[in-house]
């Protein structure tokens, strides 16, 4: 492999410097040559992916870690191939669970380009879809809504979120099953071009795959999304904030930390996508503050929030 394969130590290595994004060379390695595998790494244009994954993430570190375990892997199973060693292509069909909010989706963009990195996908993007997506009102309707999405996400991954949805044991009327099954052929037949990741509460996932057995039987690998502490998502939101140039004052930080300590226990909090929602408020509350006291204003101004842009929230009993 050129700029990667040296000699065995006692001869002359004349490495090539990598270049990153070169396609790898698919010449058989001798069986003493030696590979840098940091330097195959960046040449295959993974370490960006992971890299951004640890930055745009907090916490969920077995996530991340199960990330890099899969990215290694494939790594070797590369190598493996290049020395003449058997190394089949693994089943890369996934599921995804865990509370909303908890990075699923981030995670899945990520994989798509490692994958395409590691010349597993032809193209390296994200398709993501609901049920609503998939499934027809009428027959006849489902299969060319199934078949234009899958044909959509050839060449990269295909996220279908709350994928339970697509099989209801209680209607005998719902198209789901006609979904699942064209979804299940493409899974086999494509799964060259293809990688499905299913997503949703781990509960409902369960129940799903006991009852579709086939689907269940795709998938190779199962990652649990756990939901953030409250300290983790402080610092979402502290992220979130400084992407928008604001900044929490110091008095601000603990009407924060107590806002999400109540709102975590209330129905329906979706982890950093509350965050989200939550900060979209605080910025609405800052400017109707700054612009019913009608003083002069300037950048500090603009850019700090302040408690009274949280604490006036109905998550405290006071507000809206």
């Amino acid at each position: 492999m050129t700029g990667f394969a040296m000699p065995a130590p006692g001869r002359e290595p004349t490495p090539a410097e990598p270049h990153e994004n070169d396609e790898p060379d698919e010449e058989q390695l001798a069986d003493d040559a030696l590979v840098d595998l940091g330097a195959w790494q960046k040449q295959l244009a993974i370490t960006g992916p992971l890299e951004r994954l640890d930055a745009e993430l907090v916490g969920i570190e077995p996530v991340k870690t199960r990330v890099r375990e899969i990215a290694a892997l494939l790594l070797v199973d590369q190598l493996r191939a290049r020395f003449g060693l058997n190394a089949s292509r693994p089943t890369l069909h996934m599921c995804f669970t865990g509370s909303p909010g908890t990075g699923k989706t981030t995670v899945a963009l990520r994989m798509a380009e490692i994958l395409k990195g590691l010349g597993y996908l032809r193209r390296g993007h994200l398709v993501s879809v609901t049920r609503d997506d998939l499934v027809g009102e009428y027959v006849g309707h489902t299969a060319p809504k199934t078949k234009a999405v899958l044909n959509r996400a050839l060449g990269g991954v295909l996220l279908i979120d709350e994928a339970y949805y697509l099989y209801r044991a209680d209607s005998e009327r719902d198209y789901g099953p006609e979904a699942i099954e064209i979804l299940l052929q493409v899974m086999e037949a494509q799964r060259d071009d293809l990688v499905v990741i299913l997503a949703g509460y781990r509960d409902r996932m369960d129940s799903f795959f006991a009852s579709n057995p086939g689907i269940a039987s795709r998938i190779a690998h199962h990652i649990d999304f756990p939901d953030f502490t409250v300290d983790e998502l402080v610092r979402i939101a502290e992220l979130m904030a400084d992407r928008e140039n604001h900044r929490f004052a110091p008095e601000a930080r603990q009407a924060l930390r107590e806002y999400l300590e109540r709102r975590m226990a209330q129905p329906r909090f979706a982890n950093a996508r509350s965050v989200r929602n939550a900060l979209d408020r605080m910025r609405l509350r800052q400017a109707n503050r700054l612009v019913a006291a009608g003083e002069l204003v300037g950048k500090d101004d603009l850019v700090r929030l302040e408690p009274a842009d949280i604490t006036v929230s109905r998550v405290f009993g006071t507000g809206s």
